[in-house]
């Protein structure tokens, strides 16, 4: 474990500790939620992703949140979505989609993930459908 921690040292890869008992308590709040929101492909909304393990895209802020762009849905309880980021970076992993919010926005193709819709908080946008068809052709060429 040491050597681990020297090598992330040496790398420069931030080692930032995680509250999971308060993510935890949050999930449980979430998962008592009666209403399953209702949602369409192409919308962006902000979703209790919450806190991950190693490098599984996290929610930030107080309640763990981050947008996300709904690919396709399963029933009115799930739906895969790809979580969103300001970070833009220039690879295969990171798609695009325009400014969100007043910021330039990138789909993280990558981190394609199921969720309960009782994740979302509220609905931000709808991606206009031909980034959308872009950026669905992206992860269907990743995977």
């Amino acid at each position: 474990m040491k050597k681990t921690l020297k090598l992330k040292m040496k790398l420069g890869i931030k080692q930032t500790k995680k509250d999971f008992d308060n993510w935890n308590n949050q999930k449980k709040e979430i998962n008592n939620l009666k209403k399953n929101k209702l949602y369409q492909a192409r919308d962006i909304w902000w979703c209790s992703l919450g806190l991950n393990i190693g490098f599984e895209q996290d929610g930030t802020g107080k309640n763990n949140g981050r947008p996300v762009l709904i690919i396709r849905g399963f029933s009115k309880e799930v739906c895969l979505v790809l979580p969103l980021s300001t970070s833009q970076k220039e690879n295969k992993y990171y798609h695009k989609i325009g400014r969100l919010n007043g910021k330039d926005a990138s789909a993280i193709i990558s981190q394609v993930r199921l969720v309960d819709t009782k994740r979302f908080v509220n609905k931000i946008d709808k991606l206009r459908k031909g980034k959308f068809d872009e950026i669905r052709k992206a992860v269907k060429d990743l995977i």
